[in-house]
Parts: C-alpha cells; sequence; structure tokens
C-alpha cells in the first residue's frame, strides 16, 4: 500500500475511534525469522482476522507489537528486537496446539 492510499484509507476512520490493525506473520523453521505476509489498516486488517479465524488460526490481540510490525514491509522477517516477544508467542501456541492434538488423539483411542 502507498502513503498516498495509507493516509485515504486511515481517513475512513471515526473521529476520536484509532482505525483497527493487523498484521500476519509466518515462520518457516528453515527462515531467519517470522516474516510479515500481510498487513493492513481498516477493512483490511478486517479481512486479514476473518480470514486468520476462517483457516483456525490464532489471532492474537497485542497492539504495541502490531504498532511496530506495521512498519515492516511484506515478506520482510521481524526485526531482532522482537524475536523473544514473537518467539514466546509461538512457543506458547505450539504448546498449546501439541496439547490440543494430544487430547483429540486419546479421545479417538478411548473405548466407545
Amino acid at each position: 500500500m502507498t502513503e498516498a492510499q495509507d493516509d485515504n484509507v486511515q481517513k475512513d476512520a471515526p473521529p476520536g475511534k484509532p482505525l483497527r490493525q493487523a498484521v500476519a506473520l509466518s515462520y518457516d523453521a528453515r527462515d531467519t525469522a517470522p516474516r510479515v505476509v500481510a498487513k493492513g489498516y481498516g477493512t483490511v486488517a478486517e479481512n486479514i482476522i476473518r480470514c486468520a479465524r476462517e483457516h483456525n488460526l490464532y489471532v492474537h490481540d497485542a497492539p504495541e507489537m502490531v504498532s511496530v510490525l506495521m512498519h515492516l514491509d511484506l515478506d520482510q522477517h521481524i526485526p531482532p528486537a522482537l524475536y523473544e516477544a514473537v518467539a514466546g508467542i509461538l512457543t506458547w501456541l505450539y504448546r498449546l496446539e501439541e496439547a490440543t492434538y494430544t487430547e483429540a488423539e486419546r479421545y479417538d483411542q478411548s473405548p466407545t
């Protein structure tokens, strides 16, 4: 999104209410760090969040982190200053997924 487009989108926010922002990250273990795969304000942000939820992806509400990530370009890796914060979220998610998978596996193996 160019700066001119960005300015036009931000004007759509109701007076006194900040425009919603969203950033989508992707992480591949072969990469050096997670990277930005989508970002936007307003309707674009709502679409990013809706799409994530439709695909059963976790949506983390961290306005301060999103503000920093909005300054990155698409396909850019997150800066080292955010490694620890993002790693903490990813670690928590992997543990949650593992626990959910283990619970589902137990349920599937239980006698009926």
